[in-house]
């Protein structure tokens, strides 16, 4: 095997160039792993309730319907799935005993865990993996993760959104209770991490009969169960006590409080009423670091920012909205905001990754698109008149209840300023309400977008994001952009078995989005958090807290 592929019980027939797939890693400088926690202070925290903050989630607690960090960080804890990825982005087995592509890594033969079962007592078998599998890729049953299964063969005939519900993939068959064998419509090496995806979970049967009844009660197999789920208030995880999985609890339970501004919840950790905050409001990113009362955090994540421009939004369509594109990259001063706004603990972006995830170019952007160039911008506005005058007033929409205010009206300001047009922020009251107006796309705007992905591989961040299979509001490409030129890239990319050749296809797919732009990127996020004194945390491969060994 390749030095220092990490034996994880992986099995492959491709040696080499799948070991070397599989060491793709999300090298999370300075992210700690799990520390030993002393035997005293684990039994003394063992039965106290952990606090922390979140938003609400915008669409249940359903895995396949899973589209938001809010969602995704209650819902990780609810459920295990066959892997999951340390603090280093490795992959390990959970509920897989194994996973055996064969020499083209176009069949995968999964071998999962006898004995398992979700909190009701049923049942985990293969079967279940087969079912919730098809059910999330089914369009009939209308889940925003629909497209990450676009690999399998039989994905596209379930694509009706008025056809059978429980229609199955063809690419899955289940051998027997512990095997399943996953047949794609083509090579594709990323598959061994793309099953981390949330959408990969498995659902217990009864979520077939009303999914969105379940979302709200939902019952998983991870190391909590839900408690109570008080809408706009709270979602109250405890501890399950028939859990035999690798996570060990560390706590009785997570009280997710929501909040409707990251100010409230910053004021709340500050005094004492909120163990844990995950992400630091804009105002004190230049001073939180000096509070006494807290210990706080600062490190390389894999978070991508940028904003969406939708490909029917007036004016940036064809030659115009190419030219339009471009001026708007130059109009934002990246560096100005970096310091100004975010006390430097954020990074302009050079490309679509993160510097955490394998394939990250700092010098993929060699024509300077991403530069703050203002006459380059004027010039390239100028073009775009000359085929339609502008008219209107071009707006960034953002959800206040988040962090983004700040800098959205420092970006709006610089396009204004730079461009000479009218340019505004447009808040919606809460993340629920933007992730809905975007969904159904009726915001009539560019809005705040970005990726951290599910899963420490580049295909996570530009097939989910651009692809053309995971627009349409199958996937998380909401701003409906499709290339032909992009989707053959990163289909050769999916087929490279060869690391170093897979990530030059990557790159080359990404400069086809610098000429595109169908988000302007922005910059990369750090992690920023702080715990109440006293409060121990870790942080995972995702940048977020890694809440079952929080110990208070």
């Amino acid at each position: 095997m390749k030095p220092g592929y990490p034996h994880n019980g992986i099995t492959t027939a491709l040696f080499k160039p799948v070991a070397a797939a599989l060491s793709i890693v999300a090298l999370l400088a300075g992210c700690g792993s799990v520390e030993a926690k002393d035997s005293k202070t684990e039994i003394a925290s063992i039965d106290k309730v952990v606090s922390v903050n979140i938003t609400e989630p915008s669409n249940g607690l359903l895995p396949s319907d899973t589209s938001d960090m809010s969602g995704w960080k209650i819902v990780s804890q609810l459920y295990d799935g066959l892997v999951t990825f340390d603090a280093s982005g490795n992959e390990t087995l959970v509920e897989a005993e194994s996973i055996t592509p064969n020499d083209d890594a176009s069949e995968y033969t999964i071998v999962i865990k006898p004995d398992l079962a979700f909190s009701n007592g049923e049942k985990i078998t293969a079967k279940t993996y087969a079912r919730s599998w098809s059910f999330a890729a089914n369009a009939a049953n209308g889940q925003v993760g629909a497209s990450i299964f676009e690999d399998i063969r039989g994905y596209d005939e379930l694509q009706d959104e008025k056809g059978s519900k429980t229609a199955q993939l063809s690419g899955l068959d289940v051998v027997d209770d512990t095997t399943l064998k996953v047949t794609l419509k083509a090579p594709n090496s990323a598959f061994l991490y793309k099953i981390g995806d949330i959408a990969f979970l498995p659902m217990p049967s009864e979520v077939i009969e009303n999914p969105k009844e379940y979302g709200q009660k939902p019952i998983g197999n991870g190391p909590y169960k839900l408690k109570a789920y008080k809408g706009g208030e709270e979602i109250i995880l405890e501890r399950d006590a028939s859990y035999t999985g690798p996570r060990k609890t560390s706590n009785a339970g997570i009280d997710f409080k929501v909040y409707q501004s990251l100010d409230a919840a910053y004021s709340d950790l500050l005094a004492g009423n909120l163990d844990v905050l995950d992400s630091i409001p804009t105002s004190a990113l230049k001073t939180y670091r000096s509070e006494t009362s807290i210990t706080a955090v600062s490190k390389p994540g894999p978070a991508f920012s940028a904003f969406t421009i939708a490909q029917n939004l007036k004016h940036f369509q064809g030659e115009e909205g190419k030219y339009r594109r471009q001026a708007i990259a130059h109009a934002i001063n990246r560096e100005n905001i970096a310091k100004a706004i975010f006390g430097g603990t954020v990074t302009p972006a050079t490309d679509f990754l993160a510097p955490v995830i394998k394939g990250y170019d700092a010098n993929l952007d060699t024509d300077g698109v991403l530069a703050y160039d203002e006459t380059k911008a004027k010039e390239l506005w100028a073009k775009a008149d000359a085929i339609s005058p502008w008219d209107g007033t071009f707006r960034i929409a953002y959800s206040a209840d988040g962090t983004d205010r700040e800098w959205v009206e420092a970006a709006a300001n610089s396009i204004r300023n730079t461009l000479g047009i009218n340019s505004e922020s447009y808040p919606f009251a809460t993340s629920k309400e933007l992730k809905s107006a975007i969904q159904e796309r009726t915001v009539n705007a560019a809005f705040k977008s970005g990726m951290q992905s599910d899963y420490p591989h580049p295909e996570g961040y530009l097939v989910q994001a651009y692809d053309s299979s995971a627009a349409d509001g199958k996937g998380l490409n909401n701003g409906d952009y499709k290339s032909d030129q992009f989707d053959a890239l990163i289909d050769q990319a999916s087929a490279e078995t060869d690391l170093d050749k897979a990530v030059s296809l990557y790159r080359q797919s990404e400069r086809v989005l610098l000429e595109d732009l169908p988000v302007i990127p922005l910059w990369y996020t750090n992690v920023t958090a702080a715990a109440v004194k006293g409060v121990q945390v870790d942080y995972n491969y995702m940048g977020v807290p890694e809440y079952n060994t929080i110990v208070k």
